[in-house]
């Protein structure tokens, strides 16, 4: 059987690998096996932390919704349920940027989820 020389295939790919694994500690940045284990750890890590930070956002902005809708003495559920009672589809990521930069409108938004509860409660 004939020898197979990786030659330039080879060189490419180690590159691709030691410039994926620049800054890592120690030999999991120069030497190619360790860098290339640490490289395809810290790719699937970054792969599953992407779609992680999305359930931590609406953790936060679920909590900020909850934490003003306590001050106005209503809870996150019903104030929610509320608004969708009376049509009003805007989602949690804007609802608590406006609980915070702008409280006289979430204030309003709470009257009138108050009122829709008291109507049908």
């Amino acid at each position: 059987m004939a020898r197979v020389k990786g030659g330039i295939v080879n060189r490419r790919r180690h590159k691709k690998i030691l410039k994926l694994a620049k800054g890592f500690r120690g030999g999991r940045g120069k030497r190619f096996i360790h860098a290339n284990e640490a490289v395809l750890h810290a790719l699937y890590h970054a792969y599953r932390h992407r779609r992680e930070k999305k359930r931590d956002f609406r953790r936060l902005w679920i909590a900020r919704i909850n934490a003003a809708c306590r001050e106005e003495g209503l809870s996150y559920s019903s104030f929610m349920g509320a608004l969708s009672k009376l049509g009003i589809a805007l989602n949690r990521k804007i609802l608590a940027d406006m609980a915070i930069s702008n409280p006289e409108g979430f204030r309003a938004l709470v009257e009138k989820a108050k009122a829709v509860l008291a109507s049908t409660g």
